[in-house]
């Protein structure tokens, strides 16, 4: 069976999916988007993410390009139709088509939708994440307002590359001082030795992850405690574990930063807890 996308208002077939040369996300990265998890037939905190959106939209000043109900009904659709039960779905929005100019467009320009959605084996995740990844860091160069979501991601995509070329599995980046900010798809947490989670806090040094947030709600369900602030990299190696959130992989343990072993470099008891209860307490919308 073709996978199947949801370009402006049509279904088509994955493999025909296009958008105009002059769409602004192809010339000026000029859209945001999202990514959210299936798992088991449910999308996983379809609310927050869609919240998300919304605020990334206003940041950019760009218009849905649909109603909220109705681009629900879109992805939930494209998910039935690429018989997706465990995976993802991603959307994204761009300001539109216009002849290329730096400037916003007329009012008229309507902003562009894609969606798509992709099957994932849950057992590879799960066997990732019993073994634990390694991670690099790289200096940070990103611009200052990676709170908003948007498809301008190439830092990120280098970061990425080269944490491949190193056998690493991801990258983080690092401050001028030395503080962790989050990985390249990610959000950075450290278990310290007294069982508190510590995460940096999300205002516009970071992006405000979906699953970040889930598992603050998460740890509360598991009594336990969590601060918001900044750590350094000299702490985070010196941690009792150390994991990353993001939609497609939940909470993945970090067994490895820069080549130096994370305490006895094996994923921990927190994590493995956080992972076990976490689909229980996100929000699930059924997608059939």
């Amino acid at each position: 069976m073709p996978r199947i996308a949801y370009v402006n208002g049509r279904y088509v077939k994955h493999r025909d999916a296009a958008v105009h040369v002059e769409d602004r996300g192809y010339q000026f990265a000029d859209g945001v988007y999202e990514v959210c998890e299936v798992a088991r037939g449910f999308i996983v905190d379809m609310t927050r993410h869609l919240d998300r959106l919304d605020r990334s939209l206003r940041e950019l000043r760009i218009g849905w390009p649909m109603s909220r109900a109705a681009l629900q009904i879109a992805m939930t659709e494209v998910i039935r139709r690429n018989l997706v039960r465990d995976g993802l779905v991603y959307l994204q929005v761009t300001r539109g088509v216009a002849p290329r100019d730096h400037v916003f467009p007329a009012a008229h320009v309507k902003p562009s939708i894609v969606i798509t959605a992709k099957r994932a084996d849950p057992r590879a995740l799960a066997a990732k994440a019993e073994k634990g990844i390694s991670i690099i860091t790289v200096r940070e160069n990103r611009w200052e307002r990676v709170d908003i979501k948007t498809v301008g991601l190439l830092p990120n995509v280098l970061a990425r590359q080269q944490a491949k070329e190193a056998g690493a599995h991801d990258a983080w980046f690092i401050d001028a001082d030395g503080s962790v900010k989050e990985g390249a798809a990610s959000n950075v947490w450290i278990v310290t030795k007294d069982n508190v989670l510590v995460t940096r806090q999300a205002d516009t040094g970071i992006l405000r992850g979906i699953t970040r947030t889930t598992v603050i709600d998460v740890a509360r369900k598991l009594g336990l405690s969590v601060e918001e602030r900044d750590f350094s990299l000299a702490e985070a190696k010196d941690a009792k574990e150390v994991f990353m959130t993001s939609a497609t992989t939940i909470a993945m343990p970090v067994v490895s930063i820069d080549g130096h072993s994370v305490a006895n470099g094996h994923p921990g008891a927190t994590t493995d807890a956080i992972r076990a209860v976490f689909f229980d307490v996100a929000e699930k919308t059924r997608t059939h």
